[in-house]
């Protein structure tokens, strides 16, 4: 039964990936969460075909990661090539990271349903599929947000006589895509980086095994055409190319004209693949002017910022806000951070989402360039070895990580924590955080005892921060079986490392000093210790 009027602790706009994540974390947090999405279904087909293994240990976060990804598969390089089919350069994408591989291709529609399935576990989340936001009220203490049906005006079933919803919330996100009702609602700008382009997708389904190049990412940078194809998963495989001017949306979507491509360009048929979808996609570079708004908004994934394609990195980015921004909100809901903390979600996430955004607009016009004199300077520079690598990936440098005296970010401060197979002196075994859970973490070499007094343990105990040690027969202790934290701590030169909640890494430091980096983390939280006449908002 749907209700006339909810009150809660956050409403999530938008149910994408972004949204997803978000309404898992916050709902796995025990907080009051209603979620508005104005189709009354998953999508149910992939858009993404990539996600890092930082993105995967967030899924990890809010799903069984292993039924998420049951069809994806590593993948070990990025070729880019010329008109001629010449290596312009090779990408290597193989290794590992957070406990999973660098790069994964996958179905997104697996990961969307895992976790949604997670999602429907909890009843303090309450899903409106079918919905869409009408109306937007910010006052200085709580959001009102008004939604109606999303389709033809029909009254829903089990929906209120008046046909409306009304949501009060302390905290509302918009996670509701490019086109955000929510950013436009409150007036806020966006920057455009002024990519202006459509390329139309083809999605398939193998019918026989293909050839073994179809399991790499190829881009082709062909100025008469810049095309590409990759895998989507274990058994799906993407092609994509860039659509000319004057051709129009409905030519392009015709499905003769996907198979005129696949066969002059693959030599693929009818016999090969099925196609599942194809759509001709705009290509924009935008960020929002401001990603808040009154303390109480907040813009995630597409809403926030789009991009070009060129590092699959769009969704990542969404999800890495989602988990960014939960965090912060469960510690303010439950009243042990002032609401100070929630300005760290925007001066943490804007720098590292505009570097991404910089460096996909970048790789856009070195590959799709369709001047042929550029191209072939661009094909001489790759051959000479004289072409500038892209800059590299950003790390956090500003916000909750630990700092130097001279307001620097400490040595490993702001880069991504380990994630390794650990085994538990009670028999479990298993990656760290299905072992431990996600949340704060400390994990320290040796013992803990005489390192932290009461005061020190009482505030890690209240941020939900968990307390490890390499060391046997301790208290929280684990085996480093692959020696991933062993030798993260040896690279850092350090005894202790403390990780937030999502993976990033605060700070680290000698054993002497583990007083000194809970203090600055105690400070950079902007902590509120609990008191008599202070209540949570939530229980957990």
């Amino acid at each position: 039964m749907i209700h006339d009027s909810y009150d809660v602790d956050v409403a999530v706009v938008g149910y994408g990936p972004t949204g997803l994540v978000a309404a898992s974390i916050l709902g796995g947090m025990g907080h009051r969460v209603v979620v508005v999405e104005r189709h009354p279904h998953l999508y149910g087909l992939p858009r993404l075909t990539h996600i890092d293994g930082e993105t995967a240990r967030i899924v990890q976060a809010a799903a069984d990661v292993d039924v998420a990804l049951r069809a994806s598969q590593a993948l070990d390089h990025f070729t880019y090539l010329n008109a001629d089919g010449e290596t312009l350069v090779e990408l290597p994408w193989a290794g590992e990271s957070c406990g999973h591989p660098a790069h994964i291709s996958m179905y997104q529609p697996d990961i969307e349903n895992a976790i949604d399935e997670r999602v429907r576990q909890y009843p303090n989340v309450v899903r409106l599929s079918g919905w869409q936001a009408t109306d937007l009220r910010v006052v200085p203490d709580q959001v009102e947000l008004t939604a109606r049906p999303a389709y033809d005006g029909t009254r829903l079933p089990d929906s209120p006589d008046d046909g409306k919803v009304v949501i009060r919330c302390s905290y509302l996100l918009g996670a509701d895509g490019a086109n955000s009702f929510v950013r436009t609602a409150l007036g806020i700008g966006q920057t455009d980086f002024g990519v202006d382009e459509r390329w139309l997708n083809i999605d398939t389904k193998m019918l026989r095994p293909l050839p073994k190049r179809f399991n790499h990412t190829m881009l082709f940078c062909d100025p008469a055409r810049p095309h590409m194809f990759m895998p989507i998963g274990q058994e799906r495989q993407r092609f994509e190319f860039a659509a000319l001017a004057g051709e129009d949306k409905d030519s392009l979507e015709d499905s003769d004209r996907a198979w005129q491509w696949l066969s002059q360009t693959h030599g693929l048929g009818p016999g090969d693949i099925e196609i599942i979808r194809q759509v001709l996609y705009p290509i924009r570079a935008r960020m929002a002017d401001s990603w808040s708004y009154g303390g109480r908004v907040f813009l995630m994934g597409d809403a926030a910022h789009t991009m070009p394609p060129t590092m699959g990195q769009g969704a990542c980015s969404g999800m890495r806000d989602a988990i960014a921004l939960a965090w912060k909100l469960d510690l303010v809901l439950r009243g042990r951070a002032a609401e100070d903390l929630l300005a760290t979600y925007e001066t943490e996430r804007t720098p590292h989402a505009r570097s991404i955004v910089e460096t996909s607009v970048l790789l856009g016009e070195v590959a799709y360039t369709m001047d042929p004199a550029r191209a072939a300077a661009r094909d001489e520079a790759f051959r000479s070895g004289s072409m500038p690598p892209p800059p590299p990936f950003p790390v956090l440098g500003t916000g909750v990580i630990q700092t130097t005296d001279d307001g620097r970010p400490a040595p490993s401060a702001g880069t991504l924590a380990p994630q390794g197979v650990v085994s538990t002196p009670d028999g479990r075994t298993g990656r760290f955080d299905d072992v431990f859970g996600h949340g704060f973490t400390l994990v320290a070499r040796t013992g803990l005892g005489g390192l932290l007094d009461r005061e020190q343990r009482k505030f890690l105990d209240e941020i939900g921060c968990t307390l490890h040690t390499l060391t046997d027969g301790e208290a929280g202790s684990f085996q480093d079986d692959a020696r991933t934290y062993t030798r993260h701590l040896d690279e850092n030169g350090a005894d202790v490392l403390i990780s937030r909640p999502d993976f990033v890494v605060f700070g680290s430091c000698a054993a002497a000093d583990v007083g000194v980096l809970i203090a600055q983390l105690r400070s950079e939280l902007h902590y509120i210790g609990p008191s008599a006449t202070q209540q949570p908002v939530v229980t957990r």
